[in-house]
């Protein structure tokens, strides 16, 4: 399991650093990414330092869910009403960049497959 690290996420989350929030409860935030993939590009982001999904443990089920949940209410909250793709990065070869657990909603476009 992976210390969590001091990340720009850990920033955002206590307001250090700017982002456009659109989205925030006690155990979440989903903010617009600043480089995005695709029209629509949103992070949810545990407010629990979890570097990669790999480190989440039992007792991090019901977060687990909440970041699914809280994903689709963003997704309709932004008007992705023709679809959209969830992606989890995990560890480097997975592409990911910023060691605190992260969702990615993608969309306002035809999501090509296979994506990587």
């Amino acid at each position: 399991m992976s210390e969590p690290q001091e990340t720009i996420f850990s920033k955002i989350i206590r307001r250090e650093i700017p982002a456009d929030i659109v989205y925030e409860d006690d155990l979440a935030l989903a903010f617009r990414d600043i480089n995005p993939q695709a029209p629509v590009h949103i992070l949810v982001i545990p407010k629990k330092a979890i570097a990669k999904l790999s480190d989440a443990q039992p007792e991090d089920q019901a977060l687990m869910g909440h970041l699914l949940l809280t994903a689709k209410g963003v997704a309709e909250q932004v008007g992705l009403t023709n679809g959209y793709r969830i992606v989890i990065n995990n560890g480097n070869d997975g592409g990911q960049t910023v060691y605190h657990l992260h969702l990615h909603i993608l969309g306002g476009r035809q999501m090509k497959w296979p994506p990587g």
